[in-house]
């Protein structure tokens, strides 16, 4: 295990730990000196880091997703943590442990594999079970599935990413389905299941995330339709006309044309499915975006190019009460002591029981 971790480190603090270089660039000081411009990382997050000296000594020993072991200091800079490097070294693949420098889920990619199978194996279509098992029985295409991050920057961007993604729009479809009565749940269910399938070859993960040669190509939907292909020839009695509505949800999810999608959706699931991928990937936005925000001060993250806004950091903006919040919620020291009510002036009366009463009165000592 890594002596500490990016995010254990606080402010002012020097340290000496080790991190995956995710960038590396050689810039240039204004006195014409290079400096190294650094996006450092480990499992917990990643940071923008600067080396301002003895550069010379140390820009051709390292590249980018390589170990290193650096001695810094971390700061505050235009209202977010910098790090300075002292000095750095570069760290051999066989001396670090890969799981301290790769984010991934918080939860086990055996159990959500064995609840998503749990999933299929109760589905009725004979032939929709059997196609996403053929899928998900192929076991080194399912122990990508499994590692795989959903995208490599703008939701679920972590090992056990898809598989995370893929079981919660499951979920999603269960809520919804039954909410309109023209939804096929089996259909809506294959199409969650099998619409990113593709990103286990579009996506590299094995150091830091990335793009393949056959990602960059084809694409992920492109990718799946290859797989989709391969795994019907498994099942040779599946109906024609099912495979092309198989076809049209992995092609459409995207919902638009000038977001990937060669084709829109054209039926209920098609664009069910669409709108539950995206629900799900963007609330998976803001939630990562909200949690590793590196803004110190205010209640804002920066901008996001995927959400195309800033957003407000819930948890911190409702601790942050109003100066004078606090006095006027200060609980009472003790009771106060009531004054009576001031003594409401009556009007005599002039009746006969009224007099004989006032005279009463005057007669008591």
């Amino acid at each position: 295990m890594k002596p500490s971790y990016l995010s254990d480190l606080k402010p002012n603090q020097v340290f000496t730990t080790t991190f995956l270089v995710h960038g590396k660039d050689v810039r240039q000081k204004k006195s014409g000196e290079p400096y190294l411009s650094l996006l450092l990382g480990d499992r917990t997050g990643e940071i923008d880091a600067k080396m301002w000296d003895n550069v010379a000594e140390v820009v051709d020993t390292f590249e980018r997703d390589d170990f290193v072991k650096v001695k810094g200091l971390l700061q505050i800079f235009q209202n977010r943590l910098q790090m300075t490097v002292h000095k750095m070294v570069r760290v051999l693949d066989a001396d670090v442990d890969f799981a301290d420098f790769f984010p991934a889920s918080t939860r086990d990619p055996l159990e959500m594999f064995a609840e998503l199978r749990a999933l299929v194996s109760g589905m009725r279509n004979p032939h929709l079970r059997a196609l996403l098992e053929a899928f998900l029985s192929d076991e080194p295409l399912a122990r990508m599935y499994r590692t795989a991050p959903a995208a490599k920057h703008v939701h679920h961007a972590y090992l056990g990413g898809l598989i995370e993604h893929v079981l919660s729009v499951c979920r999603l479809c269960y809520l919804t389905a039954s909410h309109y009565g023209n939804v096929d749940y089996e259909l809506l269910l294959t199409g969650a299941v099998l619409h990113d399938i593709g990103k286990v070859a579009e996506l590299t993960y094995d150091r830091s995330f990335g793009y393949s040669t056959e990602g960059q190509l084809l694409g992920h939907i492109v990718i799946g339709l290859r797989l989709l292909h391969e795994k019907l020839q498994q099942v040779p009695d599946f109906p024609p006309k099912l495979r092309v509505l198989v076809e049209h949800l992995i092609i459409s999810h995207h919902g638009e044309l000038e977001y990937g999608s060669p084709k829109v959706p054209l039926f209920p699931e098609a664009m069910l499915l669409h709108h539950l991928d995206n629900l799900d990937s963007k609330m998976e936005c803001m939630r990562a975006l909200a949690e590793k925000d590196r803004h110190i001060e205010g209640c804002w993250t920066g901008y996001s190019s995927s959400l195309e806004r800033s957003i407000l950091k819930k948890a911190k903006y409702l601790e942050d009460a109003p100066p004078n919040a606090e006095a006027a919620a200060e609980p009472v020291a003790g009771p106060q002591a009531q004054q009576p009510p001031e003594p409401q002036h009556v009007a005599p009366s002039h009746t006969p029981f009224a007099e004989k009463l006032q005279q009463a009165w005057r007669k008591d000592p």
